[in-house]
């Protein structure tokens, strides 16, 4: 039987190889933008499950950046939680995601935290990644997304990467496996894993709009 470490090496060298003849190595690279705004942060990471990024999510991220620019720590958060003008802050109705807003800005004022600055420290943590994911809605992807905003090396394992993995015929799609499959050709690639996980995104998304294009 293939020892567990083995079997990531083999599907990340098959994920390295076919990136590199999708294009991966060539062309300029486009490092990803590390975010110092924790609102904006926070906002963009609960937005994002099940949304589009280009027209839903974005323009609102964008938003938060331009109207609130004082909203970057976490004593900000909480008083626009106490006002309850939460739902303005994000532009968003539905009761689900304000409320995970809300549970998350608590959840990181009773760790301590209180900039991007703490949060990419104890994000450096198992500590902290694993208590996160006691709030409903927040799991491994959320965990590992908001790192990537923040400046951390990982990769979110997204409907992007499973379909990556999937054209490759990987049969393995559970969570941890796929994300040190994916972490592990960045490295072989020698790209920064957030660099590696940017590309994938650029790539499922240009090919999106391509197929609209001629569904038009």
């Amino acid at each position: 039987m293939t020892s567990p470490a083995i079997e990531v090496l083999l599907v990340a060298r098959r994920i390295a190889n076919h990136a590199k003849d999708e294009g991966v190595l060539l062309g300029e690279k486009q490092p990803r933008v590390t975010c110092d705004h924790l609102g904006a942060v926070l906002a963009d990471s609960v937005l994002q499950a099940g949304l589009n990024y280009t027209t839903v999510v974005r323009p609102r991220v964008l938003d938060i950046l331009r109207t609130h620019p004082s909203c970057h720590t976490i004593s900000s958060l909480i008083s626009i939680i106490q006002d309850g003008e939460t739902g303005a802050f994000l532009n968003w109705r539905h009761h689900e995601k304000v409320s995970r807003f809300e549970a998350l800005v608590i959840f990181l004022q009773r760790w301590g935290i209180e900039d991007v600055q703490d949060l990419r420290t104890r994000l450096a943590s198992d500590e902290l990644c694993n208590a996160i994911q006691t709030i409903s809605g927040i799991g491994p992807k959320t965990v590992d997304y908001m790192a990537c905003l923040v400046g951390i090396d990982s990769i979110a394992v997204d409907r992007h990467v499973r379909a990556f993995a999937k054209a490759i015929d990987v049969e393995r799609d559970d969570y941890h496996f796929l994300r040190a499959s994916f972490c592990c050709a960045a490295d072989l690639l020698s790209l920064p894993r957030r660099e590696f996980d940017g590309w994938l995104w650029r790539r499922a998304t240009a090919r999106t709009q391509v197929k609209l294009a001629f569904a038009v």
